[in-house]
């Protein structure tokens, strides 16, 4: 037990900048089916895009030398900015393409073909990386690898000291800032209104002027550039991506929404801290707890299986409220 409390410190730390990733992944998940109760799988692989193309501008940028003339902060600026537009136009193509024909069609058959956009980014994605560099698992350039102390054992002694990596301390600043912007722009803008009266009652917001497509298609931007965006903060915090990273995480996203409450922008944002802390500290110390049983490769069930009670014990999330259901 005593290794338990002293690894805590190191644990939050962690836990903090996967939560980010996972938040901010699952705001996507959450503003699609607030607006049309759409499950969009695919989402994890929009994510698992942004990675990619976020580490080929940051290649670009190194065969130019521009890691020697800008700021590596710029770089990644420009790069979020790149790719968050990239990711979020194919977004709105996804939706455009694949979803609006199947509108009012039966909710499986949507759920069936957001899998398929799944897969087909996914292979997509490991067919353009083999052909130009050989290999679908890509190593970026690294970044803010500088490690920092946090002196947490001067404030209890039973704590252990922390490290946090330059890297995470921008992941988690930059996440944050997406977070706090989405927010406001969601409640304090005409767009946003607009998009909470779509959630709302579709026909009934047509009706009131609203173009219900434009708004359809910006939320599917949004959450698209958003998640592009984290995918790049992910290539830079762990260097190594392949294809096939987007599936387990965008799994965990989704659980982190339907934790918070899926459709409420909020929820997603604290379950996707609440998921990335417990997930840490499964990985640091299910070994320990249980005596040797289960290690730390058995994380991922601690995810799964809070999905499994919220879905029994409170099925609207922690933020959610029960509502009837639309017909």
């Amino acid at each position: 037990m005593n290794d338990v409390i002293q690894s805590l410190p190191q644990v939050l730390v962690d836990g903090f900048i996967l939560g980010a990733v996972y938040a901010i992944v699952a705001l996507g998940y959450t503003m699609v089916y607030g607006i049309l109760e759409l499950i969009n799988f695919a989402h994890g692989e929009i994510f698992m895009s942004g990675a990619f193309i976020g580490t080929a501008f940051l290649f670009v940028f190194s065969g130019l030398g521009l890691f020697h003339s800008l700021p590596a902060l710029l770089i990644l600026i420009i790069v979020l900015v790149l790719t968050s537009v990239l990711t979020g136009f194919v977004g709105m193509g996804i939706e455009r393409v694949a979803y609006r024909p199947l509108r009012k069609a039966p909710k499986l058959i949507t759920l069936i073909t957001a899998i398929g956009i799944s897969f087909l980014l996914q292979d997509f994605v490991r067919f353009i990386t083999e052909l130009k560099r050989g290999n679908y698992i890509l190593t970026g350039p690294s970044l803010f690898n500088t490690q920092h102390s946090i002196k947490t054992h001067s404030i209890l002694s039973v704590f252990g000291n922390a490290q946090i990596k330059s890297a995470s301390i921008i992941i988690l600043v930059v996440a944050v800032i997406m977070m706090i912007t989405l927010d406001f722009f969601i409640n304090k803008t005409k767009w946003g209104m607009a998009m909470r009266a779509v959630a709302q009652d579709r026909e009934t917001a047509s009706l009131m002027s609203v173009n219900v497509n434009k708004v359809i298609s910006l939320t599917f931007f949004l959450g698209s550039a958003l998640g592009g965006a984290t995918g790049v903060l992910f290539a830079v915090q762990y260097n190594t991506i392949d294809p096939y990273i987007g599936f387990i995480l965008g799994l965990k996203a989704f659980t982190a929404a339907v934790l918070g409450g899926i459709g409420n922008i909020r929820g997603a944002m604290v379950g996707g801290f609440v998921i990335g802390i417990l997930e840490m500290f499964a990985s640091a110390n299910l070994s320990t707890l249980t005596s040797g049983v289960l290690g730390s490769e058995y994380k991922d069930v601690f995810a799964f299986a809070i999905l499994i009670i919220v879905l029994i014990f409170k099925p609207e999330g922690l933020f959610g409220k029960s509502v009837a259901e639309k017909v």
